[in-house]
């Protein structure tokens, strides 16, 4: 933790932990929105895939964060309030009235914690089906979850790199998400030669 206390001090500044909270929310934000996610496996460039994306990145990183001891579980709970407060304002910026940002906001974190929770079962578990039936129904947005067996092994490596780092790596260097490409199925072509395609 040595590491992470002298990065705050070096920081300086009057809010050296809403640094920290804005460095790792950009880096998860980026992973996120990596165009290989997109391109590769399945995930829907609209509104609601680049929000399914965010926060299923979100809540990988939490997974690790509330497994490491304090201030980690501080960090967690900044984190999530970055969220809320990104979505929050992105809906105010979408045209959305005071009056409907609450009513929205109320389901966008029925869905985080839904999700969270999902996840969480299906990942500690090893239930890899459920896993990719989750990500298919909330991610993909279908009702076949053999379409996102590439993305479940993205989910899966995901959480296993992320496993092995501590507090001061995920605010240091980021957090460590594999290549997308890397996981879409492969397909044969004609002459017996394979590529990368959407699962």
């Amino acid at each position: 933790m040595t590491g992470l206390l002298d990065r705050l001090r070096a920081w300086g500044g009057s809010s050296p932990r809403e640094r920290v909270i804005e460095t790792l929310h950009g880096r998860i934000n980026q992973a996120a929105r990596d165009p290989d996610l997109y391109l590769h496996l399945g995930v829907p460039d609209t509104l609601e895939g680049r929000f399914e994306c965010l926060i299923l990145h979100v809540i990988l990183v939490l997974r690790r964060l509330n497994r490491l001891p304090e201030p980690a579980a501080d960090v967690a709970q900044d984190l999530v309030n970055s969220v809320f407060l990104q979505l929050d304002s992105s809906l105010r910026e979408s045209g959305i009235g005071d009056f409907g940002v609450p009513k929205r906001m109320k389901k966008l974190g029925s869905a985080f914690y839904g999700r969270a929770e999902g996840y969480d079962v299906a990942l500690d578990t090893g239930d890899t089906a459920a896993l990719t039936a989750a990500l298919a129904r909330n991610v993909l947005g279908v009702d076949a979850p053999e379409v996102a067996a590439g993305l479940a092994r993205y989910v899966l490596a995901s959480d296993a790199a992320l496993s092995q780092a501590d507090l001061d790596g995920l605010i240091g260097t980021g957090p460590a998400f594999p290549p997308p490409q890397s996981f879409a199925a492969p397909q044969a072509e004609p002459d017996g030669a394979t590529t990368r395609i959407v699962p």
